[in-house]
């Protein structure tokens, strides 16, 4: 589907050389930012303790929130767990605070916005069911219950930070052996550098600005890497066509066709895709906040990279009408004036 066709192909790789050292640029910036100022890892990457209470009614995630924030423990990270009853709140670790002292503080406060007070005599649920330990409420009504508390120490936070670096690699692996079996490898480089691009690029963002990088976030950028590879394989396969199809064109004006065919497409699936992302930013609140804005800086970069460096450099490598018809030359198609044609 097209809502509109451009009848005559754009230069975009006129300006391929400016906007190749911009990008470079970019790069090496986001590059200096990481390895200088680092990432504000989550407690998932740094360790901490978790705590799940389950509210009688609905939790007022806003309420919660701003309870435990009031306790200045630093950043916390409060989010429904399974029902809208049941709340997870992830605390850093802190060397002068043990794990049950900081569970009572935060229980305890959790009380004080509920209007109740940490009783450890049997109440009695909404269901009528009784139970006893830490929880908010008197006699015969129950409001806040603490289900459990754990500590993730500091090793399983190194086990995560691994296992993502991991799935990254193995993720960027993947796509090269898949752009270099589909295309040719000079695709393959072209691609790979591209969706490193734009990986380089939302980590910097997040290194600059000290925003909190956490599991969402690296399932963001992992997201993203699949993201922007399908757009690059659209336009190499239009390139391909072009190719095949116009075989008096230069590879910069196959290229120009080729980007300048897609830019309807283009248009209607990132611009449907960041209505849904922009959709998480405003209305997600802070859990899916950070996830969204990595997608979204991922979407707009992954729109660039895919026309301004993975169409450029695949030019810069030389790519030729030989690299990818060759295998497919000696093939015949009857309804094709051209067909038996000398490539």
């Amino acid at each position: 589907m097209e809502f509109f066709r451009i009848r005559r192909d754009i230069p975009f790789m006129r300006h391929a050389l400016v906007l190749n050292a911009i990008s470079a640029l970019t790069f090496i910036a986001a590059v200096f930012f990481i390895a200088n100022r680092g990432l504000h890892f989550s407690i998932e990457f740094t360790g901490g303790t978790v705590v799940e209470v389950t509210y009688a009614q609905p939790a007022n995630i806003d309420r919660v929130r701003a309870a435990v924030e009031s306790l200045q423990f630093g950043e916390v990270q409060v989010q429904n767990f399974g029902t809208s009853r049941d709340v997870l709140i992830r605390l850093p670790a802190r060397a002068d605070l043990k794990q049950a002292d900081m569970v009572g503080r935060v229980l305890s406060e959790l009380c004080k916005a509920e209007g109740s007070s940490v009783s450890t005599q049997p109440v009695k649920s909404d269901k009528g069911i009784e139970t006893s330990g830490p929880v908010c409420g008197e006699v015969g009504l129950e409001k806040v219950r603490l289900q459990r508390s754990e500590f993730v120490g500091p090793s399983v936070g190194s086990e995560l930070a691994r296992d993502g670096a991991l799935a990254l690699a193995v993720t960027i692996v993947g796509i090269m052996v898949y752009l270099a079996l589909r295309f040719e490898w000079k695709f393959s480089v072209a691609g790979i550098i591209a969706n490193l691009h734009d990986v380089i690029i939302i980590v910097g963002f997040f290194a600059f600005f000290q925003w909190e990088f956490s599991l969402s976030v690296l399932a963001a950028v992992l997201a993203v890497l699949g993201y922007s590879v399908n757009e690059s394989v659209v336009i190499f396969d239009r390139i391909r066509e072009a190719f095949r199809k116009y075989r008096k064109l230069t590879t910069q004006e196959v290229i120009d066709h080729a980007i300048t065919s897609t830019i309807s497409r283009t248009i209607i699936t990132h611009g449907c895709t960041l209505m849904m992302v922009m959709s998480m930013l405003v209305f997600g609140g802070p859990t899916l906040h950070y996830f969204a804005v990595a997608l979204t800086i991922g979407i707009l970069f992954g729109i660039y990279s895919s026309v301004f460096v993975a169409a450029a450099i695949a030019m810069w490598l030389g790519v030729k009408r030989e690299d990818l018809i060759k295998a497919t030359s000696r093939e015949i198609d009857p309804d094709d004036p051209n067909a038996g044609a000398v490539v």
